[in-house]
């Protein structure tokens, strides 16, 4: 998400018109959970906050998509949600890069093939 004030990822399946988890199969349902899970642990780590936020809202993009937000007790809007709340504070070109790569390098080294990551260049 193209706010720096917070780390924030979107894990998105790659499954043409779902919209809704329970839409998964059980199969497909299990790897989302595993995968989020495994975003949720890292960026906790990485970014170490104070409580981690995943959801999954659909109201303005209706495809399945997961959320995980970095939360702090010193961020401006806690313990509030942030939707609506919060203020943007765009990365500039050069700062996006390098966090996606930070990111890329991060989250690269602890995948063991069994997982695709795709990052959208423009956040």
């Amino acid at each position: 998400m193209n706010n720096r004030l917070l780390p924030w990822l979107i894990l998105v399946p790659k499954r043409a018109g779902i919209r809704e988890v329970y839409e998964l199969s059980i199969k497909d349902h299990g790897l989302v959970q595993k995968e989020s899970s495994f975003i949720a642990q890292l960026l906790m780590q990485h970014y170490k906050g104070d409580k981690l936020n995943v959801a999954s809202l659909g109201n303005m993009v209706p495809q399945l998509h997961l959320h995980h937000i970095v939360r702090y007790q010193h961020d401006s809007v806690w313990p509030n949600p942030v939707w609506g709340n919060i203020a943007s504070k765009p990365y500039s070109q050069s700062d996006a890069k390098q966090e996606l790569k930070q990111l890329r390098k991060l989250i690269g080294s602890q995948v063991q093939g069994h997982t695709e990551l795709v990052f959208r260049e423009q956040i």
